[in-house]
């Protein structure tokens, strides 16, 4: 069975969410948006998961304990 990898986008600042947060960093039903996606990507079959980060970097690595 041939490898799948998942690009992950999380590099949006989140200016109409009107909040300080890099947008993937808002939680819904406790836990960051970014979490629910690659989850999702892991439970698709997905074993090389790849985030693009961007504003709120720093952030981001640190909540996905990176």
């Amino acid at each position: 069975m041939p490898k799948t990898a998942a690009v992950v986008l999380a590099a949006g600042k989140g200016t109409r969410m009107r909040s300080e947060l890099p947008k993937v960093l808002h939680r819904v039903a406790g836990k960051y948006l970014v979490q629910h996606v690659l989850d999702a990507a892991g439970e698709a079959g997905v074993v090389q998961k790849i985030v693009v980060i961007g504003h709120g970097g720093e952030q981001v690595q640190r909540a996905l304990g990176e």
